[in-house]
């Protein structure tokens, strides 16, 4: 036998990969509704005028950031019990009343340009997006479930972004033509929008129900007797004790919390904040932002509509840090060069931050114990990440106050990279890892493993029992 064919006979024969399951009529209408929801509800057409609308209105500089301040605050308090009302009437139900409320909202500056006016409009818009922050991914991934096609929940996550940045890339433009013609357009086609979300929620099947909700369908009559009787504030409080307790006794699922809010907390501050600031630091005058912005959302769109293009050769953990470490890298990088590079570079950022983000998503879901209550658990994570964006606008504000936004950058770049250092030793510590169904569990062997286990036990059996015991899911 030649050499050839003597190695060809030694090398193991490749396990052929399985092949994906092929999407269910439901599953295909699932992920139609949310695209579409996804897109229609934050196509908020103001987002490039609002400050010069308001400007227009007589508000000063103050009371606009004023309520820029109350509104991270407003979202941060309404996410605490817009994740139980998603608990407990359903996911379904909880899109549509945060369409409703988001539709409300975009008419209110309408009515009323002033201050109040457009207090009420963001106050408002923290309680839709509240309600649905945490519901609209947790009734996807559920549906999908259900329907066993969850591994294509990865890539309709991704897409349902990936579309939505593209409408805003092709609608923004045309805002200042439509103010042109009508001055309150971009607010009266923002609540367009969020009525045609309030349609797409309405439109969803019933059938994409959590696994929770199927379980309690099927639990005797005791156990729905028992859960009729706790409705109300009381159920809630469970809803709410269930997701600390589920959090208490999956360590796997708080790790991949925290590490998903330097990704939140860097995008976030970056495109809202920092955007502006960088691009003027580095003489690219105003005129240009919007080309700029346009072309970091078409980076993103890309990043996130093909997530799978990381590929395997990392975990999902893995990439997020990475990509959170170039998202750092590349807001600290900006220091160093001219105009074309700051643009360059904040493309890359985009393009990073649009591949992290459902990467990030999934695993979160998959990490939530089964029966947990899934989107108030989702909330919790919101809160977190807005909170440390609320702290990291103070520090912002701050830097730039003292002209030192270079600092700033690479301060944040060194935090992040402190951050994900800490986040690494503990994977590798070996006290925690992944267990079955995205919880976690003490390793074998660590100190106490043994009990941990059997604690972790009774806290599923506790989450399973009051997942069984709600009504209206």
């Amino acid at each position: 036998m030649s050499p050839r064919l003597r190695r060809s006979a030694a090398r193991p024969a490749r396990t052929p990969r399985p092949a994906a399951t092929s999407l269910t009529g439901t599953a295909r209408r699932i992920i139609r509704l949310n695209h579409g929801f996804q897109l229609l509800f934050n196509l908020l057409w103001w987002m490039p005028v609002f400050y010069a609308y308001q400007k227009a209105a007589g508000l000063t500089d103050g009371q606009i950031f004023g309520i820029q301040s109350i509104y991270y605050v407003a979202f941060c308090l309404f996410e605490i019990p817009t994740g139980l009302i998603a608990d407990r009437i359903g996911a379904r139900n909880c899109l549509r009343a945060g369409a409703v409320v988001m539709t409300a909202a975009n008419l209110a500056p309408v009515f009323s340009a002033s201050y109040t006016g457009f207090l009420v409009h963001f106050l408002a818009i923290a309680a839709g997006r509240s309600l649905t922050s945490g519901a609209a991914s947790a009734y996807l991934y559920d549906g999908l479930r259900a329907e066993r096609c969850e591994e294509h929940y990865l890539k309709a996550e991704g897409t349902a972004r990936a579309l939505g940045l593209a409408a805003k890339v092709l609608c923004w433009p045309l805002v200042g033509p439509l103010m042109a013609l009508a001055h309150p357009a971009p607010y009266v086609l923002s609540a367009v929008s969020a009525a045609g979300s309030l349609a797409c929620a309405v439109a969803l099947p019933r059938s994409a129900a959590s696994a929770g909700a199927r379980d309690a369908a099927s639990s005797d009559r005791t156990g729905k007797a028992s859960g009729a009787a706790r409705g109300g504030r009381g159920a809630s409080l469970g809803e709410a004790k269930a997701a600390l307790r589920c959090l208490a006794s999956s360590p796997w699922l708080a790790l991949v919390m925290v590490q998903g809010v330097a990704v939140f907390t860097l995008s976030r501050i970056c495109q809202v904040n920092l955007f502006q600031p960088i691009l003027l630091d580095h003489g690219i005058g105003e005129a240009s932002h919007g080309g700029v912005l346009a072309a970091m959302t078409v980076a993103e769109a890309v990043g996130s509509a093909r997530p799978q293009w990381l590929g395997r050769r990392l975990t999902p953990v893995a990439w997020v840090s990475v990509l959170s470490l170039a998202l750092a890298g590349t807001l600290a990088g900006s220091t160093l060069g001219g105009p074309w590079t700051v643009v360059t570079l904040l493309c890359l950022f985009a393009a990073a931050a649009g591949f992290a983000y459902p990467v990030q998503r999934k695993l979160v879901n998959d990490a939530v114990p089964a029966h947990a209550p899934r989107a108030t658990l989702l909330s919790v994570e919101s809160i977190v990440d807005r909170a440390v964006c609320a702290l990291a606008a103070v520090a912002v504000g701050a830097y730039l106050s003292a002209g030192h936004l270079d600092a700033l950058l690479w301060h944040s770049a060194l935090a992040t990279a402190v951050l994900l250092g800490a986040f690494q030793l503990v994977l590798r510590s070996g006290g925690v890892r992944r267990g079955p169904g995205g919880t976690a569990e003490a390793a074998p062997g660590a100190p106490g493993a043994g009990a941990r286990e059997a604690v972790q036990a009774r806290q599923r059996d506790r989450c399973a029992s009051i997942s069984i015991t709600r009504t209206g899911r």
